[in-house]
């Protein structure tokens, strides 16, 4: 699973940004200054870098700038309000990857992150089933199961996020009219569907155990 340092000082979306990444299956640590990120890299490693530029401190450019002369090869994503070719050209130049300018939809975030740094063949056994995250694909031998989206997108966030509980305010996201009966319903056909456990741990959500 891969772990991510998220710089980015607007509180509200550092934390949206954090939950859909983590929903998507990655761990997340976030920073709101910029000196907040060495501290971080001094006792964590970290598989990626999605960095802003304009925060308190120190900015995104000086961050990587510091991290590079340090000898930290971690690629990085930009993900700023700075349109300026000046800006495009420098993050480039000090060992970005990629520049994406706000504002963006998290998907599109995501997508760039599967498409550079995750290869195509990862695949999951769960049982007898085979899961495939990128697609969000089940196959049962030579079928693919056939999963509405309200319960694929139940089934990725909670293989994704294996072995930890996922409240249930987040699974209820998915849900046309969000609410706890409506949850528990969809839970109970994907696990008669795919013939899965999955665990209610009451009062605190759901999870899929020993993957």
């Amino acid at each position: 699973m891969m772990n991510i340092l998220l710089l980015e000082d607007d509180k509200i979306l550092c934390e949206s940004l954090k939950e859909y990444l983590e929903s998507e299956g990655y761990r997340v640590d976030t920073a709101h200054r910029g000196t907040d990120v060495f501290d971080l890299t001094f006792s964590n490693t970290y598989d990626l870098y999605i960095l802003d530029v304009n925060v308190p401190d120190t900015d995104g450019f000086d961050v990587l700038e510091a991290l590079k002369e340090a000898g930290d090869e971690t690629p990085a994503i930009y993900i700023t309000a700075l349109t300026d070719i000046n800006s495009i050209s420098k993050a480039f130049r000090i060992g970005a990857e990629d520049y994406i300018k706000k504002p963006f939809d998290p998907e599109e975030l995501v997508i760039r992150i599967k498409s550079k740094y995750e290869s195509d063949e990862r695949l999951i056994e769960i049982g007898n089933l085979v899961y495939d995250p990128l697609h969000k694909t089940v196959q049962k031998g030579q079928e693919i199961i056939t999963l509405g989206e309200v319960q694929a997108n139940l089934l990725h966030t909670l293989i994704m996020r294996a072995n930890t509980i996922v409240d249930s305010y987040t699974l209820m996201d998915f849900l046309e009219q969000p609410n706890a009966n409506a949850l528990r319903v969809n839970l109970a056909k994907l696990k008669s569907k795919l013939g899965i456990e999955i665990r209610n741990v009451r009062g605190q959500g759901y999870m899929i155990e020993n993957l």
